[in-house]
């Protein structure tokens, strides 16, 4: 398994009280006009079970494609629990660090289509009944930004490959 680093815990943290504060939000936003719906429930209980959602990117360095499926099927869980809320705020920003994760860290290919598929699904459910946003109208905006940050941990990820097959190569030829 691998070693969950000080970043990991910080992105973590930066999920999780975004969830914290958007579900408190959702608690406290009476009815507001803006809204495309109105959030179905008050409960407390909106809090401790949407960290089952963001939490689970604390082990994205492990086996990332399960991790996205963990994020999506609690995300799916919470939809069905407490119906029309807004989740938007967190998921997007949530799906665009396990983009880059899934680029970064999937050791197969069938790691990546598994993580990505997650990742859609995540989008997919959150979209269909979030309270601030529309599928129609976020899933354009959602679906490229997921590609961007997936590029991104493409890109980083090949130029750490590079180097690491470069440094023995080195060592090599000065023994």
């Amino acid at each position: 398994m691998n070693k969950i680093r000080p970043l990991d815990y910080v992105l973590a943290a930066l999920m999780t009280a975004g969830g914290v504060l958007l579900m408190v939000e959702n608690m406290t936003a009476g009815d507001d006009p803006s809204l495309i719906h109105q959030p179905s429930t008050t409960s407390w209980l909106i809090i401790p079970a949407f960290l089952l959602v963001t939490v689970p990117i604390l082990w994205r360095r492990g086996n990332v494609a399960l991790v996205a499926g963990v994020t999506a099927a609690a995300a799916a869980v919470h939809v069905v629990a407490f119906d029309w809320l807004t989740r938007c705020g967190v998921v997007l920003p949530l799906a665009f660090a396990l983009g880059y994760a899934v680029a970064r860290f999937a050791r197969t290919r069938r790691d990546h289509v598994l993580g990505l598929a997650a990742i859609v699904a995540l989008l997919v459910v959150t979209l269909f009944r979030d309270s601030s946003a529309d599928l129609a109208g976020a899933l354009p905006i959602a679906l490229p930004g997921v590609a961007l940050f997936y590029g991104a941990g493409l890109l980083v990820q090949n130029r750490v490959s590079k180097r690491q097959v470069a440094v023995p190569a080195a060592e090599r030829a000065t023994v």
